[in-house]
This record gives C-alpha cells, sequence and structure tokens, in this order.
C-alpha cells in the first residue's frame, strides 16, 4: 500500500532522513518509534507531502506521491487526490472551532466529493458511532476534552475512506487518563485491518497492535523486527537504551 524507496530530507545543512526503505502491505500496522528529532514524524509528514524531500520515491497503492515532473496547478491536482486516499491525524487535533463535530466530520465529503448533505449527516453519525461520540454530533470542539477532539479528528479522517491512515504522536497531547480511549479507537480500526502508519512515543501499544515495528535514530532506521522480538529482545544497544528507559509493562 506504501513504498517508501531511499528516502532523504534535509532541513538546511541538517540531514534528518538518511535513505529510508520501508514497505507498507495492505492491512497492516507499522509502528515507528524513537527518540525526539529522530526523523519518524518527518518521516510520516514526507508520506503525505507535507515534507517535501530531496530524494528518493514514495507511492501509495502504486501512484507515485513525489512527481517532480509535474508542476504548478498540474502537481496541485495530482497530490489533492492522493491526499484524498490516507487519512492523517495529527498531535494537535486542528479541528474547526466554528463548525460542530458531525459538521467537521462532514466536511471534506460534502465539498470534495460532492456528497448529498443528508447522507453526508448519516455517513458522519457512523463514524462519530464508530469512535464513541454519535452523542456529541451537534456539539463545537470548545465543549470536548482531548481525547474526544483526537476520536473526532480520527472520524473526520476516516470520512473520505481513506487508503491509508497515518497516524502523527495522536496521543502525546492529552493528559494520560485520555490516551487509552484514543487507543481503544485505533486499536479497533486494527481489528478491522486498516492500513495504519503510528508514529507513537506509546510502547506498549505499538507492541500489541502492530504487525511490524521499526526503531529510528538520527535519520537511519536502527532496527526493524516483529514487534514481540523488537520490544522484549532488541538486538541493537542503542535500541535496548532506548527501550530500558521507555517500555512500560
Amino acid at each position: 500500500m506504501v513504498e517508501i524507496r531511499n528516502v532523504h530530507k534535509r532541513f538546511g545543512d541538517l540531514e534528518v532522513l538518511k535513505g529510508i526503505n520501508l514497505t507498507v502491505n495492505r492491512g497492516k500496522i507499522i509502528s515507528i518509534i524513537g527518540p525526539s528529532g529522530s526523523g519518524k514524524s518527518t518521516l510520516l509528514r514526507s508520506v503525505n507531502h507535507l515534507e517535501v524531500i530531496d530524494q528518493g520515491e514514495i507511492s501509495l497503492d502504486g501512484a507515485r506521491v513525489n512527481r517532480p515532473d509535474l508542476k504548478g496547478l498540474a502537481f496541485e491536482k495530482h497530490i489533492n487526490h492522493i491526499r484524498q486516499n490516507m487519512g492523517m491525524v495529527f498531535q494537535h487535533f486542528n479541528l474547526f472551532p466554528h463548525l460542530s463535530t458531525i459538521d467537521n466530520v462532514t466536511l471534506a465529503p460534502r465539498k470534495l466529493k460532492g456528497m448529498d448533505p443528508k447522507k453526508a449527516r448519516e455517513w458522519g453519525m457512523d463514524l462519530l458511532d464508530r469512535v464513541g461520540l454519535a452523542q456529541k454530533a451537534d456539539v463545537f470542539p470548545n465543549w470536548l476534552s482531548g481525547g474526544q477532539k483526537q476520536r473526532v479528528a480520527i472520524a473526520r479522517a476516516l470520512a473520505m475512506e481513506p487508503k491509508v491512515m497515518l497516524f502523527d504522536e495522536a496521543t502525546s497531547a492529552l493528559d494520560p487518563e485520555l490516551v487509552e480511549e484514543v487507543n481503544l479507537v485505533m486499536r479497533g480500526l486494527a481489528e478491522e485491518h486498516m492500513t495504519m502508519l503510528i508514529v507513537t512515543h506509546e510502547m506498549g501499544f505499538a507492541r500489541d497492535v502492530s504487525d511490524w515495528a521499526m526503531f529510528m535514530d538520527g535519520g537511519v532506521v536502527v532496527e526493524e523486527d516483529d514487534p514481540q522480538k523488537l520490544f522484549s529482545n532488541p538486538e541493537q544497544e542503542r535500541t535496548q537504551s532506548f527501550l530500558r528507559k521507555h517500555l512500560r509493562s
């Protein structure tokens, strides 16, 4: 579903991605872990072309994301089409404060797909029910907790029926007691075999939910493996050191 080949990215003199390779197969969950500044969020944002890579190729379901052969409006049309097939959930919720919960969820299907407003509301209600927030449909974001806002953000990302979901530290801005309610929604998506690429600091969640786990540091993949093996018996000293500090049973 997602192919990342020899991806490099620089910010000035700092090379933050140094030749990353990764394959995400359909229906699989890949977790990316590592310390701050390791390049993991930059990699995820590059998949959605929110960061423009300097070298390499990224593809979604066989279609190349970065297209240096396209310029101007042609590329804008191309990347907008690509992004309609990627749902992305950020660290901060980015909900529209002037729109109700249901309107936040249904805005994209109505505006981008031309979905009938009645059908869009029915679809949005189904999605809100899926994340446990149907009763909050007509509430505005300011009246929601952080965990509820993030669940709305997940429903909004699902509204376009994406081929892959990208999660960039989706729980790191939440109070500890709100983390699990978001993790439960993500676990539900995993049970439905949604293709997911997850950058997370929740080590236990990554271990239990992922099909594959990747540890990054200094812009490179230090180690990757089956999550049960990676988290219980990592081979690299850098991975061992990181997990000793961050893994919780």
